[in-house]
């Protein structure tokens, strides 16, 4: 499974070139690096990435998960969203998305959310 992955305008710059470095061929973008996404809402990210059958990564618990709710609302589906608290150290989180990337199938993305750390 290849999995596409949107990070959040908060999500930490750090964490993006940590995943680049160490996994160059990993499908990565920045939701500010789209007009449907940038500077807007959490439920226009999450319209757009389940358009685009993206998986979004954030550290935004509290608005992602109402604006999860609301898009389950409108549409039976909404991409899957990874939360990553603020706290958990750079390595941790790139350790734990890369093993997300490489290891999972699409029954596991199926929950919705996934809380980091893994373990």
């Amino acid at each position: 499974m290849i999995i596409k992955w949107l990070a959040d305008e908060n999500f930490r710059n750090a964490i993006i070139r940590a995943l680049r470095r160490q996994s160059p061929s990993l499908d990565i973008v920045r939701a500010q690096d789209f007009p449907e996404t940038g500077g807007r809402d959490d439920r226009a990210l999450l319209r757009f990435a389940t358009a685009e059958e993206k998986v979004v990564v954030t550290h935004d618990l509290s608005t992602m998960i109402p604006a999860l709710h609301e898009q389950m609302q409108f549409e039976a589906r909404c991409a899957p969203v990874v939360l990553v608290p603020d706290s958990l150290p750079v390595g941790a989180a790139v350790e734990d998305l890369l093993l997300l990337n490489d290891c999972t199938i699409a029954a596991d993305w199926e929950a919705g959310v996934i809380y980091l750390p893994l373990r």
